[in-house]
């Protein structure tokens, strides 16, 4: 079950929500700028190659407990609610989870939920904060980059006709953004005179261009299903 099978754009669509949900492209840049978070102000600056050794550790446990939680909410749902109806919404979800597992396990969903969301808005409004600081040289205040990614998000959920298509939509154009953050990534780690003797080699070069090129092939698929209007 773990392996993934396309049935029609539905499930392309799905799949690309999922990709965009877990590897968000501004948590790219933001995975950069927290680089320098791994030692006290005022402290002395470690090596590199302790600053990496730290990043690698952060970004491990955090795409592993991303993905051992989009795991277990499918083993869930393939588990308990096969053959469900109604569960293609996050109200009908939790409503079928709540019947079947009783309400404590419900409960325990929608706070899960809500931490999920608590968890995404936080990293967009850092991520936003650090992409202006370093691109644009302002230093805005919290509170105003918390507003700039908050109102587009209310203004979409205000007119939306359903809450659940609008995030799958939402984390769709995560999908797309991410090449758009790995090519030029990849481009600035490959290059010796920038990273010197921290430049990938080609092995693992080699291994990011396969995975860019996934991730192209998988958003070019959906593009295409989409406009062609195949089910």
């Amino acid at each position: 079950g773990l392996v993934p099978h396309f049935q029609g754009t539905e499930t392309v669509l799905v799949a690309t929500s999922m990709l965009g949900a877990t590897v968000m492209p501004h948590a790219i840049y933001l995975h950069s700028t927290l680089v320098n978070d791994h030692y006290a102000p005022g402290q002395p600056k470690p090596s590199v190659k302790t600053l990496l050794h730290g990043s690698k550790i952060d970004v491990f446990w955090a795409l592993l407990l991303a993905g051992s939680v989009n795991l277990a909410l499918l083993i869930l749902a393939a588990n308990s609610l096969h053959g469900m109806t109604g569960t293609d919404t996050i109200e009908g979800a939790q409503q079928a989870i709540e019947q079947v597992l009783g309400p404590v396990i419900g409960t325990i969903f929608s706070v899960g939920l809500l931490a999920s969301s608590l968890s995404s808005t936080s990293v967009g409004t850092y991520a936003g904060a650090e992409i202006m600081h370093g691109l644009l040289r302002i230093k805005a205040p919290m509170w105003a980059c918390r507003v700039v990614t908050l109102v587009p998000a209310l203004v979409v959920l205000w007119f939306a006709k359903n809450p659940t298509e609008a995030l799958i939509i939402g984390q769709v154009v995560l999908s797309i953004g991410i090449p758009f953050a790995i090519i030029p990534l990849m481009k600035y780690t490959h290059d010796r005179s920038l990273m010197g003797d921290y430049v990938d080699g080609p092995v693992k070069f080699a291994i990011n261009m396969m995975v860019v090129s996934l991730i192209v092939a998988l958003n070019v698929i959906l593009v295409f299903l989409t406009l062609s209007g195949r089910s």
